[in-house]
């Protein structure tokens, strides 16, 4: 790791600008609120004030192409994302976004236009600038890896709440963002909430900006301090300033290779999709071989299955129809949960998806339309491809639930 020199220096500028003199390298950070119009100012006379050597922002290549392109969803493939099990992701990823571009409407401003703003001011100087965060997906499925069935369901709950609340932010409330009083506070309630998705969403990426920003200031210019500015979110000031310093002192590797990977499923979570399939058949043949076989063991036997069967194909046609699914789509909810629950590799949720989407294929306006639909619960069911999000993942939870009142029912029967 190339030190260039040694020491370590902190300069405060401002609540959301901070200057760190490490080593030889001047790095300065200055902190946005996504949907803020003072950051889009801010962002821009700061790099016409400073002219720093290199400029690098908060932002990955999709995430970069989904401001720019309006194109970007219209060759979504919503078959081979259920196919490719990536319905929660794409789903956690659009209201995320819907939120974020409804909160930006309110103040006329587009959600990550002052990193946009940070990219076009640098290319007219001439400065070399470049993204800096990692991959959107990558962080997506490695907090989703993290995460067990509720707590995916929790953390879409939360996110669901937030899109669709009626709430309106102020101009204000919004600056208040960049605070850090008011971060910490969200912080803190996130990592309470959902501990494992905050480390992957915020510990893990401060890491990640950080290696990536004293990578941009890597002391090639021919002045005696290199000089560069880093574009980041509010949130992320404090956790990239502590890992520079670490890295600037040698006590951090400034490699992040290992957070670009996707960790394996752990062994109770690959094992849990046999254990409840286990369970059911255990329980249904225990029925069956406690009366004794024979034609009574035959109807005893049969009743459980039969309670199974209902329970949990019910359920998730329930989900179906709630997502206002396709006729079919909830003919194979209802028929389909059984069978699946009793399959690891396969989910309901899966079937559901991909019936809805055949049956009614997203159209071209469904695409251009994407984001704007999601900010609100109308506009969520007319869109063909968040309609068909939304039936994967009832009919998913409507079998999980199915599935979870079965078990103890079937218990229950053989108390009797």
């Amino acid at each position: 790791m190339d030190t260039c020199g040694a020491g370590v220096a902190y300069q405060p500028m401002s609540d959301t600008r901070v200057s760190l003199t490490l080593n030889d390298r001047e790095i300065i950070l200055i902190g946005t609120a996504h949907v803020s119009r003072d950051s889009i100012e801010e962002v821009r006379n700061a790099i016409l004030e400073v002219k720093p050597h290199y400029v690098c922002v908060e932002l990955d290549e999709a995430r970069y192409a989904s401001i720019t392109k309006k194109d970007t969803w219209e060759n979504l493939d919503m078959v081979k994302v259920f196919k490719d099990g990536r319905g929660f992701l794409l789903m956690a990823n659009l209201v995320l976004s819907g939120f974020q571009r409804r909160m930006g409407a309110e103040l006329g401003v587009k959600p990550g236009e002052e990193m946009i703003t940070a990219l076009q001011t640098a290319e007219e100087l001439g400065i070399p600038h470049s993204l800096c965060d990692r991959d959107v997906q990558i962080t997506l499925r490695r907090a989703w890896s993290r995460c067990g069935f509720f707590s995916r369901t929790k953390l879409l709950a939360s996110l669901f709440a937030s899109a669709f609340s009626t709430e309106k932010m102020s101009s204000e409330e919004i600056e208040n963002l960049k605070n850090r009083s008011e971060l910490d506070g969200m912080m803190s309630e996130l990592a309470d909430y959902l501990p494992s998705v905050k480390e992957t969403l915020i510990d893990e990426r401060d890491r990640y900006l950080a290696a990536k920003i004293w990578q941009s200031a890597d002391c090639k210019s021919a002045a005696p301090k290199s000089v560069s500015i880093a574009v980041v979110g509010a949130g992320h000031m404090q956790g990239i300033k502590t890992h520079l310093e670490k890295i600037a002192k040698a006590e951090e590797d400034a490699d992040v290779s290992n957070l670009n990977t996707i960790p394996s499923r752990s062994f109770f979570s690959r094992a849990w999709g046999f254990i409840i399939p286990a369970i059911i058949i255990g329980l249904i043949a225990v029925g069956f071989f406690r009366a004794g076989g024979g034609m009574e063991g035959a109807e005893a036997g049969f009743a459980m299955l039969l309670r199974y069967i209902l329970w949990n194909g019910s359920l998730a046609a329930v989900g179906a129809i709630i997502a206002l699914g396709h006729p079919l789509a909830v003919l194979v909810s209802f028929l389909g949960a059984p069978i699946t629950t009793l399959t690891p590799v396969l989910g309901i949720g899966i079937l559901s998806g991909i019936t809805q989407v055949s049956f009614k294929k997203p159209r071209v306006t469904d695409a251009q339309s994407l984001i704007e639909d999601m900010g609100s619960l109308k506009g969520f069911y007319r869109n063909r491809i968040t309609r068909a999000l939304l039936v994967f993942f009832l009919s998913t939870l409507g079998s999980a639930a199915g599935t979870f009142i079965t078990i103890p029912s079937l218990f229950g029967v053989l108390l009797k």
